[in-house]
Protein backbone atom coordinates (compact mmCIF):
# COMPACT_ATOMS: atom_id res chain seq x y z
CA UNK A 1 0.00 0.00 0.00
CA UNK A 2 1.30 3.44 -0.92
CA UNK A 3 2.10 5.47 2.15
CA UNK A 4 0.33 8.84 2.55
CA UNK A 5 0.84 11.56 5.13
CA UNK A 6 -1.56 12.12 7.99
CA UNK A 7 -3.70 15.20 7.37
CA UNK A 8 -3.19 18.35 9.42
CA UNK A 9 -5.85 18.93 12.06
CA UNK A 10 -7.45 22.26 12.94
CA UNK A 11 -6.83 23.90 16.31
CA UNK A 12 -10.37 23.08 17.41
CA UNK A 13 -9.83 19.40 16.59
CA UNK A 14 -6.59 19.37 18.60
CA UNK A 15 -8.37 21.04 21.53
CA UNK A 16 -11.30 18.59 21.45
CA UNK A 17 -8.80 15.75 21.49
CA UNK A 18 -7.39 16.90 24.84
CA UNK A 19 -10.43 18.31 26.69
CA UNK A 20 -10.65 15.00 28.53
CA UNK A 21 -7.11 15.54 29.78
CA UNK A 22 -8.31 18.84 31.26
CA UNK A 23 -10.79 16.89 33.36
CA UNK A 24 -8.21 14.36 34.46
CA UNK A 25 -5.86 17.11 35.56
CA UNK A 26 -8.69 18.80 37.46
CA UNK A 27 -8.88 15.65 39.58
CA UNK A 28 -5.10 15.19 39.59
CA UNK A 29 -4.68 18.73 40.98
CA UNK A 30 -7.08 17.92 43.81
CA UNK A 31 -5.03 14.83 44.59
CA UNK A 32 -1.66 16.61 44.49
CA UNK A 33 -2.79 19.60 46.50
CA UNK A 34 -4.74 17.79 49.20
CA UNK A 35 -3.69 14.13 49.54
CA UNK A 36 -0.95 14.85 52.11
CA UNK A 37 -3.35 16.97 54.16
CA UNK A 38 -6.00 14.25 54.02
CA UNK A 39 -3.52 11.60 55.12
CA UNK A 40 -2.26 13.80 57.97
CA UNK A 41 -5.88 14.37 59.02
CA UNK A 42 -6.21 10.59 59.20
CA UNK A 43 -3.10 10.46 61.43
CA UNK A 44 -0.07 10.05 59.14
CA UNK A 45 3.28 11.45 60.35
CA UNK A 46 5.20 13.74 58.01
CA UNK A 47 8.09 11.25 57.80
CA UNK A 48 5.69 8.59 56.49
CA UNK A 49 3.91 10.70 53.86
CA UNK A 50 6.27 9.68 51.07
CA UNK A 51 5.62 5.99 51.82
CA UNK A 52 1.87 6.48 51.44
CA UNK A 53 2.47 8.37 48.20
CA UNK A 54 4.50 5.41 46.90
CA UNK A 55 1.24 3.76 45.91
CA UNK A 56 0.84 6.27 43.08
CA UNK A 57 4.08 5.71 41.11
CA UNK A 58 4.05 1.97 41.79
CA UNK A 59 0.66 1.59 40.17
CA UNK A 60 1.70 3.91 37.35
CA UNK A 61 4.81 1.85 36.63
CA UNK A 62 2.70 -1.29 36.28
CA UNK A 63 -0.43 0.12 34.68
CA UNK A 64 0.82 2.49 31.99
CA UNK A 65 2.98 0.09 29.92
CA UNK A 66 0.20 -2.53 30.03
CA UNK A 67 -2.43 0.02 28.99
CA UNK A 68 -0.13 1.28 26.24
CA UNK A 69 0.55 -2.25 25.03
CA UNK A 70 -3.12 -3.21 24.79
CA UNK A 71 -4.33 0.13 23.46
CA UNK A 72 -1.90 -0.32 20.55
CA UNK A 73 -3.76 -3.52 19.70
CA UNK A 74 -7.35 -2.68 20.62
CA UNK A 75 -9.86 -2.06 17.86
CA UNK A 76 -13.47 -1.37 18.87
CA UNK A 77 -16.39 0.64 17.56
CA UNK A 78 -15.41 3.31 20.07
CA UNK A 79 -11.80 3.33 18.85
CA UNK A 80 -8.52 2.08 20.26
CA UNK A 81 -7.59 4.71 22.86
CA UNK A 82 -11.01 6.04 23.89
CA UNK A 83 -12.23 2.87 25.68
CA UNK A 84 -9.26 3.10 28.03
CA UNK A 85 -9.50 6.73 29.07
CA UNK A 86 -13.28 6.43 29.44
CA UNK A 87 -12.82 3.47 31.79
CA UNK A 88 -10.08 5.27 33.69
CA UNK A 89 -12.24 8.36 34.11
CA UNK A 90 -15.12 6.40 35.61
CA UNK A 91 -12.80 4.69 38.09
CA UNK A 92 -11.04 7.97 38.96
CA UNK A 93 -14.39 9.61 39.68
CA UNK A 94 -15.27 6.83 42.11
CA UNK A 95 -11.89 7.18 43.83
CA UNK A 96 -12.39 10.94 44.24
CA UNK A 97 -15.66 10.25 46.00
CA UNK A 98 -14.33 7.55 48.33
CA UNK A 99 -10.86 8.83 49.38
CA UNK A 100 -12.03 11.79 51.52
CA UNK A 101 -14.63 9.48 53.08
CA UNK A 102 -12.15 6.84 54.24
CA UNK A 103 -12.86 7.62 57.91
CA UNK A 104 -16.27 5.96 57.51
CA UNK A 105 -14.53 2.62 56.93
CA UNK A 106 -12.44 2.64 60.11
CA UNK A 107 -14.24 -0.47 61.28
CA UNK A 108 -12.29 -2.41 58.64
CA UNK A 109 -8.89 -0.71 58.70
CA UNK A 110 -7.34 2.46 60.17
CA UNK A 111 -8.51 5.48 58.16
CA UNK A 112 -4.97 6.33 57.08
CA UNK A 113 -4.57 2.90 55.45
CA UNK A 114 -7.98 3.11 53.78
CA UNK A 115 -7.03 6.56 52.50
CA UNK A 116 -3.75 5.19 51.13
CA UNK A 117 -5.62 2.38 49.35
CA UNK A 118 -7.95 4.88 47.69
CA UNK A 119 -4.97 7.09 46.80
CA UNK A 120 -3.47 4.08 45.00
CA UNK A 121 -6.79 3.31 43.31
CA UNK A 122 -7.20 6.95 42.28
CA UNK A 123 -3.72 7.21 40.79
CA UNK A 124 -4.06 3.89 38.96
CA UNK A 125 -7.29 5.21 37.43
CA UNK A 126 -5.62 8.46 36.39
CA UNK A 127 -2.85 6.41 34.76
CA UNK A 128 -5.34 4.28 32.84
CA UNK A 129 -6.88 7.47 31.48
CA UNK A 130 -3.71 9.52 30.89
CA UNK A 131 -1.45 7.25 28.86
CA UNK A 132 -3.89 6.80 25.93
CA UNK A 133 -4.22 10.61 25.69
CA UNK A 134 -0.49 10.92 25.02
CA UNK A 135 -0.73 8.20 22.38
CA UNK A 136 -3.86 9.74 20.85
CA UNK A 137 -1.97 12.94 20.06
CA UNK A 138 0.83 10.96 18.42
CA UNK A 139 -1.76 8.82 16.57
CA UNK A 140 -3.74 11.66 15.04
CA UNK A 141 -1.19 14.37 14.35
CA UNK A 142 1.50 14.54 11.68
CA UNK A 143 5.08 15.05 12.91
CA UNK A 144 4.93 18.74 12.03
CA UNK A 145 2.12 19.26 14.54
CA UNK A 146 3.47 17.09 17.37
CA UNK A 147 4.95 19.97 19.40
CA UNK A 148 1.75 21.98 18.91
CA UNK A 149 -0.37 19.00 19.95
CA UNK A 150 1.55 18.35 23.16
CA UNK A 151 1.68 22.09 23.93
CA UNK A 152 -2.09 22.48 23.52
CA UNK A 153 -2.51 19.42 25.70
CA UNK A 154 -0.26 21.02 28.32
CA UNK A 155 -2.25 24.27 28.16
CA UNK A 156 -5.49 22.39 28.81
CA UNK A 157 -3.80 20.46 31.60
CA UNK A 158 -2.96 23.82 33.13
CA UNK A 159 -6.51 25.11 32.89
CA UNK A 160 -7.91 21.99 34.56
CA UNK A 161 -5.27 22.06 37.27
CA UNK A 162 -5.86 25.76 37.98
CA UNK A 163 -9.56 25.18 38.52
CA UNK A 164 -8.96 22.09 40.68
CA UNK A 165 -6.23 23.75 42.72
CA UNK A 166 -8.18 26.90 43.58
CA UNK A 167 -11.43 25.09 44.32
CA UNK A 168 -10.91 24.28 48.05
CA UNK A 169 -9.97 27.89 48.85
CA UNK A 170 -12.85 29.26 46.76
CA UNK A 171 -15.35 27.03 48.58
CA UNK A 172 -13.96 28.17 51.93
CA UNK A 173 -13.56 31.91 51.33
CA UNK A 174 -16.39 32.60 48.88
CA UNK A 175 -19.02 30.10 50.00
CA UNK A 176 -18.19 29.78 53.70
CA UNK A 177 -17.60 26.02 53.60
CA UNK A 178 -15.40 25.02 56.54
CA UNK A 179 -11.75 24.08 56.03
CA UNK A 180 -11.31 22.63 59.53
CA UNK A 181 -11.19 18.96 60.41
CA UNK A 182 -13.84 17.82 62.89
CA UNK A 183 -13.51 14.50 64.76
CA UNK A 184 -10.83 13.23 62.38
CA UNK A 185 -12.95 13.79 59.28
CA UNK A 186 -11.68 15.50 56.12
CA UNK A 187 -12.32 19.23 55.82
CA UNK A 188 -15.69 19.98 54.19
CA UNK A 189 -14.23 22.26 51.51
CA UNK A 190 -11.87 19.46 50.44
CA UNK A 191 -14.68 16.91 50.53
CA UNK A 192 -16.96 18.94 48.25
CA UNK A 193 -14.04 19.76 45.96
CA UNK A 194 -13.48 16.06 45.39
CA UNK A 195 -17.16 15.54 44.60
CA UNK A 196 -17.08 18.34 42.03
CA UNK A 197 -13.88 16.88 40.57
CA UNK A 198 -15.59 13.54 40.02
CA UNK A 199 -18.31 15.22 37.93
CA UNK A 200 -15.85 17.36 35.95
CA UNK A 201 -13.76 14.35 34.94
CA UNK A 202 -16.75 12.50 33.53
CA UNK A 203 -18.05 15.47 31.56
CA UNK A 204 -14.63 16.30 30.08
CA UNK A 205 -13.88 12.72 29.07
CA UNK A 206 -17.28 12.34 27.40
CA UNK A 207 -16.58 15.55 25.46
CA UNK A 208 -13.46 14.03 23.92
CA UNK A 209 -15.14 10.67 23.33
CA UNK A 210 -17.97 12.24 21.33
CA UNK A 211 -16.01 14.94 19.46
CA UNK A 212 -12.83 13.05 18.47
CA UNK A 213 -12.50 10.31 15.90
CA UNK A 214 -9.66 7.83 15.64
CA UNK A 215 -8.22 6.49 12.41
CA UNK A 216 -9.26 2.97 11.45
CA UNK A 217 -6.77 0.15 11.01
CA UNK A 218 -6.96 0.58 7.24
CA UNK A 219 -6.32 4.32 7.42
CA UNK A 220 -3.40 3.83 9.77
CA UNK A 221 -1.92 1.22 7.45
CA UNK A 222 -1.96 3.85 4.67
CA UNK A 223 0.09 6.13 6.96
CA UNK A 224 2.70 3.38 7.38
CA UNK A 225 1.40 1.94 10.67
CA UNK A 226 1.56 -1.69 9.61
CA UNK A 227 1.38 -4.83 11.71
CA UNK A 228 -0.67 -3.25 14.51
CA UNK A 229 -3.28 -5.95 14.55
CA UNK A 230 -0.70 -8.62 15.37
CA UNK A 231 -1.24 -10.18 18.77
CA UNK A 232 1.65 -10.24 21.21
CA UNK A 233 1.84 -11.25 24.86
CA UNK A 234 2.96 -9.07 27.75
CA UNK A 235 6.48 -10.47 27.28
CA UNK A 236 6.62 -8.16 24.27
CA UNK A 237 6.68 -5.20 26.69
CA UNK A 238 9.90 -6.53 28.20
CA UNK A 239 11.43 -6.93 24.75
CA UNK A 240 10.38 -3.41 23.80
CA UNK A 241 11.86 -2.08 27.03
CA UNK A 242 15.23 -3.70 26.29
CA UNK A 243 15.16 -2.36 22.73
CA UNK A 244 14.14 1.19 23.63
CA UNK A 245 15.67 3.94 21.46
CA UNK A 246 18.85 5.67 22.65
CA UNK A 247 17.07 9.01 22.87
CA UNK A 248 14.59 7.54 25.34
CA UNK A 249 17.41 6.21 27.54
CA UNK A 250 19.10 9.61 27.61
CA UNK A 251 15.83 11.35 28.38
CA UNK A 252 15.41 8.90 31.26
CA UNK A 253 18.07 10.74 33.28
CA UNK A 254 16.41 14.08 32.61
CA UNK A 255 13.08 12.64 33.74
CA UNK A 256 14.67 11.14 36.85
CA UNK A 257 15.88 14.50 38.11
CA UNK A 258 12.67 16.29 37.11
CA UNK A 259 10.22 13.87 38.69
CA UNK A 260 12.15 13.18 41.88
CA UNK A 261 11.90 16.96 42.43
CA UNK A 262 8.20 17.12 41.60
CA UNK A 263 7.39 14.25 43.97
CA UNK A 264 9.03 16.10 46.88
CA UNK A 265 7.14 19.25 46.00
CA UNK A 266 3.77 17.49 45.94
CA UNK A 267 4.37 15.49 49.13
CA UNK A 268 6.08 18.08 51.33
CA UNK A 269 4.90 21.54 50.23
CA UNK A 270 2.06 21.79 52.75
CA UNK A 271 4.08 20.91 55.88
CA UNK A 272 7.15 22.78 54.57
CA UNK A 273 5.29 26.02 53.88
CA UNK A 274 3.22 25.74 57.06
CA UNK A 275 6.43 25.63 59.10
CA UNK A 276 8.85 27.77 57.07
CA UNK A 277 6.50 30.52 55.88
CA UNK A 278 3.62 30.47 58.38
CA UNK A 279 5.88 29.77 61.37
CA UNK A 280 3.85 26.82 62.68
CA UNK A 281 5.28 24.01 64.79
CA UNK A 282 6.49 20.91 62.95
CA UNK A 283 3.86 18.82 64.76
CA UNK A 284 0.94 21.15 63.99
CA UNK A 285 -1.28 19.70 61.26
CA UNK A 286 -4.80 20.16 62.64
CA UNK A 287 -5.04 23.84 63.52
CA UNK A 288 -6.99 26.49 61.62
CA UNK A 289 -3.68 28.09 60.59
CA UNK A 290 -2.39 24.81 59.21
CA UNK A 291 -5.53 24.33 57.12
CA UNK A 292 -5.23 27.91 55.88
CA UNK A 293 -1.71 27.02 54.79
CA UNK A 294 -3.05 23.86 53.14
CA UNK A 295 -5.66 25.84 51.21
CA UNK A 296 -2.98 28.31 50.08
CA UNK A 297 -0.68 25.49 48.93
CA UNK A 298 -3.52 24.06 46.85
CA UNK A 299 -4.02 27.54 45.35
CA UNK A 300 -0.27 27.90 44.75
CA UNK A 301 -0.38 24.65 42.82
CA UNK A 302 -3.21 26.17 40.78
CA UNK A 303 -1.04 29.23 40.12
CA UNK A 304 1.91 27.22 38.82
CA UNK A 305 -0.48 25.28 36.60
CA UNK A 306 -1.92 28.55 35.31
CA UNK A 307 1.56 29.77 34.46
CA UNK A 308 2.24 26.47 32.72
CA UNK A 309 -0.91 26.83 30.62
CA UNK A 310 0.30 30.20 29.32
CA UNK A 311 3.93 29.19 28.92
CA UNK A 312 2.94 26.02 27.06
CA UNK A 313 1.57 28.17 24.25
CA UNK A 314 5.02 29.72 23.85
CA UNK A 315 6.87 26.42 23.73
CA UNK A 316 6.49 25.74 19.97
CA UNK A 317 7.92 29.19 19.17
CA UNK A 318 10.75 28.89 21.71
CA UNK A 319 11.59 25.35 20.59
CA UNK A 320 11.62 26.45 16.97
CA UNK A 321 13.98 29.34 17.70
CA UNK A 322 16.31 27.91 20.35
CA UNK A 323 15.82 24.16 19.97
CA UNK A 324 13.87 21.70 22.09
CA UNK A 325 16.77 20.84 24.41
CA UNK A 326 17.75 24.43 25.18
CA UNK A 327 14.12 25.36 25.78
CA UNK A 328 13.67 22.47 28.21
CA UNK A 329 16.93 23.23 30.02
CA UNK A 330 15.99 26.89 30.54
CA UNK A 331 12.57 25.87 31.83
CA UNK A 332 13.99 23.41 34.35
CA UNK A 333 16.42 26.03 35.68
CA UNK A 334 13.45 28.34 36.28
CA UNK A 335 11.74 25.55 38.22
CA UNK A 336 14.83 24.87 40.30
CA UNK A 337 15.19 28.53 41.25
CA UNK A 338 11.50 28.66 42.14
CA UNK A 339 11.78 25.74 44.54
CA UNK A 340 15.00 27.01 46.14
CA UNK A 341 13.45 30.42 46.73
CA UNK A 342 10.79 28.98 49.07
CA UNK A 343 13.44 28.58 51.78
CA UNK A 344 14.00 32.35 51.93
CA UNK A 345 10.37 33.54 51.86
CA UNK A 346 8.40 34.62 54.95
CA UNK A 347 5.38 36.24 53.27
CA UNK A 348 2.91 33.67 51.85
CA UNK A 349 1.94 36.02 49.00
CA UNK A 350 5.54 36.16 47.74
CA UNK A 351 5.35 32.41 47.09
CA UNK A 352 3.45 33.30 43.93
CA UNK A 353 6.77 34.26 42.35
CA UNK A 354 8.25 30.90 43.30
CA UNK A 355 5.34 29.22 41.55
CA UNK A 356 6.00 31.17 38.35
CA UNK A 357 9.33 29.35 38.04
CA UNK A 358 7.73 26.01 38.91
CA UNK A 359 4.98 26.61 36.34
CA UNK A 360 7.52 27.25 33.59
CA UNK A 361 9.26 23.98 34.43
CA UNK A 362 5.97 22.05 34.68
CA UNK A 363 4.81 23.15 31.23
CA UNK A 364 8.07 22.02 29.70
CA UNK A 365 8.14 18.72 31.62
CA UNK A 366 4.69 17.86 30.28
CA UNK A 367 5.51 18.71 26.67
CA UNK A 368 9.17 18.90 25.65
CA UNK A 369 10.37 15.38 26.59
CA UNK A 370 7.51 13.93 24.51
CA UNK A 371 8.26 16.26 21.62
CA UNK A 372 11.95 15.26 21.76
CA UNK A 373 10.99 11.60 22.02
CA UNK A 374 8.28 11.46 19.35
CA UNK A 375 10.53 11.07 16.31
CA UNK A 376 12.62 8.30 17.86
CA UNK A 377 9.73 5.87 18.54
CA UNK A 378 8.80 3.10 16.06
CA UNK A 379 5.47 4.23 14.65
CA UNK A 380 3.61 0.99 15.35
CA UNK A 381 4.68 0.97 19.01
CA UNK A 382 3.77 4.51 20.02
CA UNK A 383 1.35 3.44 22.74
CA UNK A 384 3.60 0.92 24.44
CA UNK A 385 6.65 3.20 24.28
CA UNK A 386 4.70 6.10 25.73
CA UNK A 387 3.76 3.71 28.52
CA UNK A 388 7.33 2.49 28.96
CA UNK A 389 8.51 6.11 29.03
CA UNK A 390 6.31 6.48 32.10
CA UNK A 391 8.83 4.22 33.88
CA UNK A 392 11.18 7.19 33.93
CA UNK A 393 8.46 9.17 35.68
CA UNK A 394 7.48 6.57 38.26
CA UNK A 395 10.93 5.17 39.15
CA UNK A 396 12.32 8.45 40.56
CA UNK A 397 9.14 8.91 42.58
CA UNK A 398 9.57 5.41 44.02
CA UNK A 399 13.19 6.17 44.93
CA UNK A 400 12.04 9.40 46.57
CA UNK A 401 9.21 7.66 48.39
CA UNK A 402 11.49 4.99 49.82
CA UNK A 403 14.31 7.23 51.01
CA UNK A 404 13.08 10.80 51.48
CA UNK A 405 11.19 9.97 54.67
CA UNK A 406 14.32 8.45 56.21
CA UNK A 407 16.40 11.43 55.11
CA UNK A 408 13.76 13.79 56.47
CA UNK A 409 13.78 12.10 59.87
CA UNK A 410 17.48 11.40 60.38
CA UNK A 411 19.17 14.15 58.35
CA UNK A 412 16.71 17.05 58.21
CA UNK A 413 15.24 16.61 61.72
CA UNK A 414 11.71 16.26 60.29
CA UNK A 415 11.89 19.74 58.73
CA UNK A 416 10.41 19.23 55.27
CA UNK A 417 11.61 22.57 53.86
CA UNK A 418 14.97 20.90 53.22
CA UNK A 419 13.25 18.31 51.01
CA UNK A 420 11.98 21.24 48.91
CA UNK A 421 15.48 22.75 48.72
CA UNK A 422 16.91 19.42 47.60
CA UNK A 423 14.16 19.24 44.97
CA UNK A 424 15.34 22.58 43.58
CA UNK A 425 18.87 21.23 43.12
CA UNK A 426 17.52 18.11 41.39
CA UNK A 427 15.58 20.27 38.94
CA UNK A 428 18.76 22.12 37.97
CA UNK A 429 20.56 18.78 37.50
CA UNK A 430 17.81 17.86 35.04
CA UNK A 431 18.51 21.05 33.10
CA UNK A 432 22.17 20.11 32.77
CA UNK A 433 21.49 16.52 31.72
CA UNK A 434 19.04 17.42 28.92
CA UNK A 435 21.84 19.12 26.99
CA UNK A 436 23.50 15.71 26.52
CA UNK A 437 20.44 14.11 24.86
CA UNK A 438 20.89 13.24 21.19
CA UNK A 439 17.72 13.93 19.21
CA UNK A 440 16.54 11.58 16.49
CA UNK A 441 14.94 12.54 13.18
Amino acid sequence: MKKINKPFLSLSQIINMSVGFLGIQFGFALQNGNASRILQTYGADVEHLSLFWLAAPLTGMIVQPIIGHYSDRTWTKLGRRRPFFLTGAILASLALIFMPNASFLTGLLPAVLVGAVFLMFMDASFNVAMEPFRALVADNLPDEQSTTGFSVQTALIGIGAVAGGFLPQILNQNFGISNESVNGNVQENVLYSFYIGAVVILIAILWTVFTTKEYSAEQRASFGFEGETEKHGLLEIVKDFVAMPKTMKQLGLVQFFSWIALFSMWVYSTPAIAHQVYGLALTDHNSKSYNNAGDWVSSLFAIYNGVSAIYALLLPTLAGKFGKKATHAFSLVCGGIGLLSIYFIKDPDILIFSMVGVGIAWASILAMPYAILANSIPIKKIGVYMGIFNFFITFPQIVNGLFSGLMLKYVFNSNSIYAIVLAGFFMICGAISVMFVKESN
